[in-house]
């Protein structure tokens, strides 16, 4: 029995709002306890705010990312990152021009049923 994953074709999560998603840990992909994707949000993307069930940590690589958290609107850049905890109210964005690219580490491991978007 190995003692390691390599992977080498991360899966590319489906999405309408043109945000690329590939996910090399979790549930969609290699299974494990946590979620590991690289993600790219394209200029002026948003999605709605959510209340997930899980712990979010946020590296971002090229660009800006827009959080509300709570009413309070954070703005990252290159090289900075973040942690909301879990049960605390987010709205992920990219009002700017350029796209985002970021890496998203969930615990436990992103799944529909824990993230809780709002209509």
């Amino acid at each position: 029995m190995k003692k390691y994953n390599i992977q080498k074709a991360p899966f590319i999560v489906p999405t309408t709002d043109g945000k690329l998603i590939e996910e090399h840990f979790g549930l969609a992909s290699i299974v494990s306890e946590l979620s590991i994707a690289r993600m790219i949000a394209p200029a002026k993307w948003s999605e709605p705010f959510q209340t997930p069930e899980f712990d979010e940590y946020t590296y971002i690589i090229k660009g800006k990312k827009q959080f509300n958290i709570d009413g309070d609107i954070i703005v990252l850049e290159a090289g900075q990152s973040i942690k909301i905890l879990k049960g605390t109210r987010v709205q992920y964005s990219n009002p700017f021009n350029e796209p985002c690219e970021y890496i998203a580490v969930c615990l436990p491991a992103f799944s529909m049923e824990l993230v809780n978007r709002e209509k």
